[in-house]
């Protein structure tokens, strides 16, 4: 076929209109007719011909917009509050394809639903163009041997409104037309507006964009493959695979089928079938839903009547478009899967929180301060209860010379270190452990928080335990101490008299009588180491309760730092986590996740 100009419609088109210009329905011309700006309307009009009289079903006002339904709008409203939450987490580029496909739901939502937007895609030489202009009823686009033969989109629209359709995907009005005016073809096809693509393998990088971008945007493909090419790889892999979940708004259709007998045409069509299985790409078969299956002539027109049919049922439903944005919800959320789907077990383990809260105790010495306290409250029994004598032996050792054979003291910086050592291994398994189920983002996002939060935590920990170690002074002093005390004077006192007596007698002072003064100082030398050994006895299990409360201060100190530092903001993370994994749920249609 010669070459056609893109600009205007041959005039051997005597049907063919183009939409760039029309003016509003309501203007008329002079003459009180309807007025059409269609190049070709003036054209017939300066012939002499009858003008063309506006299109069937055409409305003064717009279109009414597409209306989403409840489910799709739930959905939608998901994905938005799922890209807000993770803005903060993940890049830009993870969720670049989950924001596009929000602004082309929001902006579909906003033009015409009486009009199903329907792209048409091949290869080079598969007859795209020509089953474009079959379907129209005239040549509108360029076809012949020449490659590549349409260099950018041309639009099709069997009724009024769809100009902001077509202006979404950038299609200038030059490039716009009117099929052939058919009361049957224009009461089947009502509100079809159909796109012929250049070739999606073209050597033109600039088609091959063109093939790219306007996809994105159409309620509906449909692909054109032929004999030779109908298992070429680069359709499967670049297009069919990855829009696998677009079935119910997919139509594949085998063109060139003259060129084939009839055997040959049901064993090809069998294999695309295969093919498009191996795609995952399910078949509209049996009244599923899915992609339909068709196998045409463009040239003779044999089975374009059952295409143009199909079509007329699919646009006549209205329903492609939603259906479109519920399949890139889809293609969405499974892209976005690997950064929100996890195990179950998602969170801190009241163990865990348990064993951190250990090791910070540990860290701050709360062990041995407990175990310190319990030798203070013994040590101040020992001295309340103990002889005096008992008591004067240890305040000399006390005052004595230096201590030999004692265990050389550590050096403060040392232990500092030690227990940094301690609190930083602690922050990063309790940080391990939240992290261990979750995505790598959010992973990511616990162990800065953990981080972050055990920045001077040695030091926070150091100032609890000033704060809620031990009192200063001495332990207190319970009520049977004054009782004991009483005691051991009074067997200090029996040791005196006894003494005293002896020497009276010994000096011949006092008369002798050996057994009375010897009774009662053996009365207060054995019952003063037995008083002081009842004390201690009785003293053990107050020293004990003493030290464990020590020790159980300076753990809910510490605990309490760490879960405010540390615990408290991983728990924000993974509360975020779970609100957007309970977003992804509704989205993907699956049950609430991360419980």
């Amino acid at each position: 076929m010669d070459h056609v100009d893109d600009t205007a419609p041959a005039d051997d088109e005597p049907h063919a209109r183009v939409e760039g210009d029309q003016r509003p329905d309501d203007e008329v011309s002079a003459d009180g007719g309807a007025w059409d700006d269609g190049l070709i309307a003036r054209r017939a009009t300066e012939d002499g011909a009858p003008q063309e009289p506006p299109a069937r079903g055409a409305t003064n006002g717009p279109p009414a917009p597409l209306a989403y339904d409840g489910p799709l709008r739930s959905r939608l409203d998901a994905l938005r509050e799922l890209v807000g939450l993770s803005r903060a987490r993940l890049d830009n580029q993870t969720l670049a394809e989950a924001a596009r496909v929000l602004d082309e739901a929001t902006a579909r939502r906003k033009l015409s639903g009486q009009h199903t937007v329907v792209a048409i895609a091949g290869a080079t030489g598969s007859g795209k163009s020509q089953l474009f202009n079959t379907l129209a009823g005239v040549p509108i686009s360029e076809t012949g041997v020449r490659r590549p033969t349409t260099a950018a989109p041309i639009a099709c629209s069997w009724s009024d409104g769809a100009a902001t359709l077509i202006d979404r995907l950038g299609i200038p009005g030059r490039l716009r037309r009117r099929p052939l005016q058919s009361a049957e073809a224009e009461a089947q096809l009502r509100g079809l507006v159909l796109i012929d693509l250049p070739d999606h393998d073209s050597a033109a990088v600039q088609h091959r964009e063109h093939v790219d971008r306007v996809l994105k945007l159409v309620d509906a493909v449909i692909w054109v493959v032929d004999p030779e090419k109908y298992a070429d790889a680069a359709l499967h892999e670049r297009y069919l695979r990855p829009m696998a979940g677009h079935a119910e708004v997919m139509f594949v259709v085998l063109n060139q089928t003259d060129r084939l007998p009839a055997e040959a045409t049901d064993q090809i069509l069998d294999d695309l079938r295969r093919l498009l299985d191996e795609d995952g790409i399910a078949l509209g078969e049996y009244d599923e839903p899915g992609a339909t299956v068709l196998a045409l002539s463009a040239l003779t027109g044999d089975g374009v009547g059952d295409l143009r049919e199909a079509l007329g049922t699919f646009v006549a439903e209205r329903g492609a478009a939603a259906r479109r944005v519920s399949a890139d919800v889809d293609a969405a959320a499974a892209d976005l899967r690997p950064v929100y789907a996890a195990g179950q077990g998602v969170g801190l383990s009241e163990e865990a929180r348990e064993e951190f809260s250990g090791r910070l105790a540990d860290a701050v010495g709360a062990t041995a301060a407990g175990e310190a306290a319990e030798r203070a409250w013994l040590r101040s029994a020992n001295r309340a209860c103990g002889t005096p004598w008992l008591r004067l032996w240890r305040w000399y050792q006390d005052r004595g010379g230096p201590q030999t054979g004692s265990l050389p003291v550590r050096r403060q910086n040392d232990a500092e270190a030690t227990a940094r050592q301690r609190v930083e291994q602690a922050v990063r398994t309790v940080s391990d452990q939240a992290a261990a189920e979750l995505p790598t983002p959010w992973a990511q996002a616990v162990r800065e928080a953990a981080v972050r939060g055990s920045q001077g935590l040695p030091e926070s920990l150091d100032e609890l335990a000033d704060q809620s170690g031990l009192p200063p002074g001495r332990p207190p002093r319970p009520g049977w101490w004054p009782v004991a005390v009483l005691a051991q004077a009074a067997m200090t006192l029996l040791q005196i008299v006894g003494g005293v007596w002896l020497v009276g007698q010994i000096a011949g002072v006092l008369a002798p009588n050996l057994g009375v003064p010897v009774l009662l100082m053996l009365c207060g030398i054995v019952g003063g180491p037995l008083v002081e050994w009842g004390c201690r006895m009785a003293a053990r299990g107050p020293a004990r309760r003493y030290g464990q409360e020590a020790e159980r201060r300076l753990r809910e100190a510490a605990a309490s730092c760490g879960r405010a530092r540390v615990l408290d903001p991983v728990a924000a993370e993974l509360l975020r986590y779970r609100e957007v994994r309970e977003q992804y749920g509704r989205i993907a249609g699956v049950g609430a996740a991360g419980r």
